[in-house]
């Protein structure tokens, strides 16, 4: 089987998420071309170099819907000769997308791909899809679905993690990416976005608030705790999914939860040949990759299976991976995936994550890939490992390894 190596990674700086937020009047389109051309740009890539563009986005309606992929594709400086692919697989759209096309590669379907995603929240809100999972009763009920963030409180209660617990991670988070940011550790990847005029309007993560402590975080009031104790009462569905539980620990709030806003990013795989014909020279080899599906109720407990599922399958073993990238869906998603390898919190997310940086779901998968190889990178480590939780039970998993 052929490898599947990277050749580059980009990402736009996160903007806030909020009509307010630098990036509001930019289009999902727009960001995703801004990528594309990018990655073309600085590799020096005829228009029709790759096979494919394969692009995760979540919330798929308005400027989302359609085959955003195929839009951005016309709409960036390839040849219309490259075909798109949306896919959807909730937060890990843009890691299922990279290891798409590195299997895509592996198995000889074409030399090269771009693959990656974005999400605008601030101009296609959350949710406005719908969702059979929330609203359907026939599922909904069967299921015993809660929202992300009742799942949240659910990992933190049956675990054992307390809101100082949880708060301490997020001022962590916070701590970390501000020192990145300030030793210009992402200045790599970053791609500033541009306004009509070709003035930046955009060249740093806006969501990053490095003066968060614990004080800060102990004045916010528990986010779901109402949901679930007072109305529509989802603490009671869980509880019937899970009767040793007395009840929901409610410590998510918004200052440990991820931030919503805007971004895109985008990843180079191709082979050998693909490299030797551009003047190419691989970053890394995609090692493995992996996915799987898990407790819908519970719900991001997913990043455990799918690395002791990813490690399985390529012989390895928690302590051959150098660095760790766990997406910070919430602060106890994270302290689960400690908890059950016990690694050393030094070699997970060492700058920062999506409570500091924000979340923008169908991006942070090819996000945190590219964060993990310049990571390597610069501290001249061999082997890491990027994983997130799924919305409705999910795990997905990436090995990379630095060549």
């Amino acid at each position: 089987m052929t490898d599947a190596y990277i050749y580059d990674a980009v990402r736009t700086p996160r903007g806030k998420g909020r009509p307010d937020g630098s990036l509001h009047e930019v289009t999902s389109v727009r960001m995703s071309a801004t990528v594309l051309n990018a990655l073309k740009d600085r590799n020096g890539l005829d228009g029709h170099a790759v096979e494919d563009v394969i692009w995760g986005n979540v919330t798929q309606v308005m400027e989302q819907g359609a085959c955003l992929a195929r839009t951005a594709v016309l709409a960036s400086d390839l040849d219309e000769s490259i075909p798109g692919l949306a896919i959807n697989r909730f937060c890990a759209s843009g890691m299922e997308a990279v290891n798409l096309a590195a299997n895509q590669v592996k198995g000889g379907a074409g030399e090269a791909y771009i693959a990656g995603g974005v999400e605008m929240m601030s101009r296609v809100p959350m949710g406005s899809d719908g969702a059979a999972m929330a609203v359907d009763p026939t599922v909904a009920l069967d299921q015993y679905f809660v929202p992300q963030g009742i799942s949240a409180d659910i990992i933190a209660t049956e675990y054992g993690f307390s809101r100082d617990q949880v708060d301490a991670l997020a001022v962590e988070s916070q701590k970390r990416a501000k020192a990145a940011w300030d030793a210009n550790r992402f200045e790599k990847s970053i791609i500033p976005v541009t306004d009509v005029n070709g003035l930046t309007i955009l060249d740093h993560d806006e969501f990053l608030r490095p003066g968060t402590d614990m004080q800060t975080l102990g004045a916010l009031k528990a986010s779901f705790k109402d949901m679930g104790e007072v109305m529509p009462g989802f603490d009671k569905v869980a509880m019937l999914k899970y009767p040793h539980l007395d009840k929901i620990n409610h410590v998510h709030h918004a200052g440990n939860s991820s931030g919503i806003v805007d971004g895109s990013a985008g990843v180079l795989v191709g082979n050998a040949e693909f490299g030797k014909k551009y003047g190419l020279k691989p970053r890394a080899r995609i090692r493995a990759t992996a996915k799987i599906g898990t407790d819908p109720t519970i719900m991001l407990t997913g990043p455990v299976p799918a690395t002791q599922k990813i490690l399985a399958e390529s012989g390895l073993t928690v302590g051959d991976i150098d660095l760790f990238e766990v997406n910070e869906a919430f602060a106890a998603v994270v302290l689960r995936f400690q908890q059950a390898f016990d690694v050393d919190p030094a070699r997970v997310n060492v700058n920062g994550g999506s409570i500091a940086m924000g979340h923008p779901l169908g991006a942070t998968g090819a996000i945190i890939i590219g964060t993990l190889l310049d990571e390597l990178e610069r501290t001249d480590k061999e082997l890491g490992l990027a994983t997130l939780c799924i919305a409705s039970g999910m795990g997905a998993a990436t090995i990379i390894e630095r060549v």
